[in-house]
């Protein structure tokens, strides 16, 4: 019951204006944070419609933490865990639950759950975001992992070859990304956060749109890399993936907690290649002979979050940044983005946020490549990709940009900056770009052929 206490714990929170949300959630020293952050924006989208109207019944009084429970377990994923002694409790009145539910949409004349939010709050596009999942090859590959799911009674529909076919997704149906090889694609609202390739770091939970930085980053390995602002750590372990663990990411932080939070990722993750420093990357010296090899630049700076999926849910008003807080935010991307092209070994280096903004995209890109014309430039990237940064600039089509409206994705920003000429330092034969070339899909075999070792020995046999 620890995740439904510390749920109900930071709903009270907002409730009595002792912080926001997003703050209250990370304060809490529950450890998945992510899968609290989740439950709590999606019980209060429904809080003040369907649980008051079922609170009112009065039988909910002997619940520990009602509010949580009743979205769980009517709304919700259905109730998981142990659960104590309140198990045999929700057991109980599970049939009552569900019927009082049915009485409240018949009293709202509503079919469907979602039609008991309020306007304000109903699901938009959002809403129908698929659940990605990157497969860690540091640890499995994406045909034992699809050999897995398959196992557990999932539909394995091969590769995706348009988002009509990612937008059909249903029940238990899953797809290979045609993007990233890697990527697996479920329909929206699939909970694997308890699913033991992912508790044992075969799977990272990941937007798609996420995965772009590092896959365009593209470090061969043996390669020396810096990750700028590297918590939550995603984008760092799918490096270290690409590195196949040989060579150097010199990752850094200020935010203790969250550096925690990253460390135990990569080890899950199984990364050996990592080093962690809270340090704020603009106190990094680039004549620091330790980073005298570094040639790629992974920059990810604290944004103002206006394309996360679950901002929409939050409290009314957080996910309108002021104006003083773009300007901010935006010259402190500019500080640090300005900052990570001095390195002198550097010839790639990707910027992304999270960010719908153009102050904090298009804006900071452009004033980069102002301070260094003659230096770096744009790199063309993904050109069928549907949707270009905004047309503010010469060469501003070569960003991307992400939206769940476009890509089926979160809001996201990508650009990629590359070195006009190569360093002297740098040997011509180091110098030439990866290509990124997506691997075939593993086939829909109509028979196993030999068993797969995505999980380790103490898991669910593979």
């Amino acid at each position: 019951m620890a995740l439904y206490a510390a749920a109900a714990a930071v709903l009270a929170g907002v409730e009595s204006r002792q912080g926001s949300l997003k703050g209250l959630v990370y304060g809490s020293s529950f450890q998945n944070v992510k899968q609290l952050y989740a439950l709590v924006c999606e019980t209060q989208g429904y809080s003040t419609v369907a649980f008051q109207d079922i609170h009112a019944q009065g039988f909910l009084s002997s619940f520990p933490h009602p509010q949580v429970l009743v979205y769980e377990l009517l709304l919700g994923r259905g109730f998981k865990g142990r659960g104590g002694r309140w198990k045999p409790l929700l057991d109980r009145h599970q049939a009552r639950l569900k019927a009082e539910l049915a009485r409240l949409k018949v009293r709202r004349g509503v079919s469907q759950n979602e039609d008991l939010l309020e306007g304000g709050s109903k699901p938009g596009p959002a809403s129908q975001v698929p659940r990605f999942v990157r497969v860690n090859t540091l640890k499995t590959c994406s045909e034992d992992a699809v050999d897995y799911f398959k196992r557990q009674g999932f539909s394995y529909q091969g590769q995706a070859s348009s988002l009509e076919d990612i937008r059909a997704l249903k029940g238990k149906r899953f797809l290979l990304d045609s993007l990233l090889p890697e990527l697996l694609v479920f329909p929206a609202r699939t909970d694997l956060h308890e699913h033991p390739l992912y508790q044992a770091g075969h799977l990272i939970l990941q937007d798609k749109a996420s995965c772009l930085p590092a896959m365009l980053l593209a470090p061969p390995p043996g390669s020396h890399v810096i990750d700028a602002c590297a918590a939550p750590g995603n984008k760092t372990s799918h490096l270290a993936a690409l590195l196949k663990n040989q060579g150097k990411i010199f990752a850094f932080d200020l935010d203790a907690k969250r550096l925690a939070s990253t460390a135990t990722l990569l080890a899950r993750a199984g990364v050996s290649c990592c080093e962690l420093a809270e340090q704020d990357f603009l106190e990094v010296s680039p004549s620091d002979q330790r980073y005298r090899q570094v040639q790629y630049i992974l920059l990810d700076p604290s944004c103002s979050g206006s394309g996360m999926l679950t901002r929409q849910l939050e409290e009314p008003g957080t996910s309108v940044p002021s104006q003083e807080r773009l300007r901010a935010l935006a010259a402190f991307q500019q500080r640090a983005l300005s900052h990570a092209l001095t390195f002198p070994a550097l010839r790639r280096l990707v910027y992304s946020t999270c960010s719908l903004y153009q102050e904090e995209n298009e804006d900071v890109v452009r004033a980069a490549l102002q301070q260094s014309p003659a230096a770096f430039r744009l790199a063309p990237i993904l050109p069928s990709w549907p949707h270009r940064g905004l047309g503010t600039f010469p060469g501003a089509e070569h960003c991307l940009r992400a939206s769940p409206e476009t890509t089926l994705t979160g809001g996201f920003f990508t650009a990629v900056l590359e070195r006009v000429e190569v360093p002297s330092s740098v040997s011509q034969a180091e110098a030439s770009a990866p290509e990124v070339t997506p691997n075939p899909a593993p086939k829909r075999k109509k028979k196993r052929r030999r068993k797969a070792t995505a999980a380790p020995s103490s898991q669910p046999g593979m």
